[in-house]
This record gives C-alpha cells, sequence and structure tokens, in this order.
C-alpha cells in the first residue's frame, strides 16, 4: 500500500472540472482558470476542458475563489454553451461577438 502511495505522491492531478446547478438559480463551477468576461446577462469562462458560457438573467457573481479555480454563479440561468479549448482563439473571437 505505501508503495502505491509513493509512487502517485509526485504525479499531479490535473484540476477537475464541474457544474453544479442548484434549482436554476446557482451555478457553482470549478475548473475555472480565468473569467474572461461578466455582465449580468452572460458570463464567459475559462475551464480547464474549454471555454463556458453562460446566459441567463440578473446574473450575478456571488463567488470567486481564482487559486482553486471556483466561481459561484447566481440569477435565472438560460443557457450553459461549451466551446473545446483546442480552439481557443476561435472561441475568443467567437464569444467577443456574443458579449457585444
Amino acid at each position: 500500500m505505501n508503495q502505491y502511495y509513493d509512487q502517485n505522491a509526485n504525479k499531479t492531478n490535473p484540476q477537475e472540472h464541474d457544474v453544479v446547478m442548484r434549482g436554476r438559480r446557482i451555478l457553482e463551477i470549478t475548473g475555472v482558470k480565468q473569467v474572461e468576461s461578466f455582465d449580468n446577462e452572460e458570463f464567459l469562462l475559462e475551464t480547464v476542458m474549454g471555454f463556458l458560457a453562460i446566459k441567463g438573467q440578473n446574473l450575478q457573481m456571488k463567488n470567486l475563489d481564482v487559486d482553486k479555480g471556483i466561481v459561484s454563479i447566481k440569477g435565472k440561468i438560460f443557457d450553459l454553451i461549451y466551446l473545446d479549448e483546442q480552439h481557443g482563439e476561435k472561441a475568443k473571437g467567437f464569444f467577443s461577438k456574443l458579449f457585444r
């Protein structure tokens, strides 16, 4: 058992990405690298699994922990849209049009 622990002790696990929605009013998101932009109708987050756009009404950032990569958003959620990280530059262009 110790050998297994020692083997894996120095390996770094990629940060996990989870999205938990409670009652369509609260989103808790982990694995966030960066908050690209936000207002009361749209958020654009860069996550470890690509860009995530959140659309809704009366959206507010409830919690932001940059070190842990955690963002909590409250408001009425309409859409969650992913664009894979392999299209990073394309995503920024696409979302810049969305967030004008």
